[in-house]
């Protein structure tokens, strides 16, 4: 009995071992801004694929803001705060599943070309952005005016 304690203790450090290592080289999944010119300026060809791209960025009352940007099946770029009106208090956000962001608290899923479009609710709340040449540009006003949603975040 002993040596099996002893193999599933082993066993058990070794995931964590590994799990650890795994998380440490793919780092994060927020990438963290920082603001020129009171704006973020993100590359085109860096969120270009399609796929949900959430960072983070430290608005003027001290609030960690998260937010995603994806490039909808319509070809918009679009660009939400990582939470909604409704489920902001449980400060999970959002995942991507294909075509739609999932709301990590309950669940509702939101197509990706309705971003930005409807607000309110259970909807990510939109972030005001622009496209300047090859660069999505977002003003740092529209971060801190939306940071009370990610007051929450853990």
């Amino acid at each position: 009995m002993k040596k099996i304690c002893g193999v599933a203790v082993a066993v058990f450090l070794c995931v964590m071992l590994v799990g650890t290592a795994m998380a440490s080289f793919w780092g994060e999944k927020l990438q963290t801004l920082v603001p020129t010119k009171n704006r973020l300026e993100i590359p085109l060809a860096s969120i270009n694929d399609g796929k949900a791209h959430h960072f983070k960025v430290q608005s003027t009352d001290g609030v960690m803001v998260t937010f995603f940007v994806l490039k909808s099946k319509d070809g918009v770029i679009r660009a939400a705060i990582d939470a909604c009106d409704v489920c902001y208090r449980a400060g999970k956000g959002y995942e991507q599943d294909g075509d739609f962001m999932v709301c990590l608290n309950c669940r509702m899923r939101f197509a990706s070309d309705r971003i930005n479009e409807v607000k309110g609710g259970c909807n990510p709340a939109p972030l005001n952005r622009t496209i300047e040449g090859s660069t999505l540009v977002i003003a740092m006003a529209d971060i801190d005016q939306n940071s009370w949603y990610c007051k929450y975040k853990k």
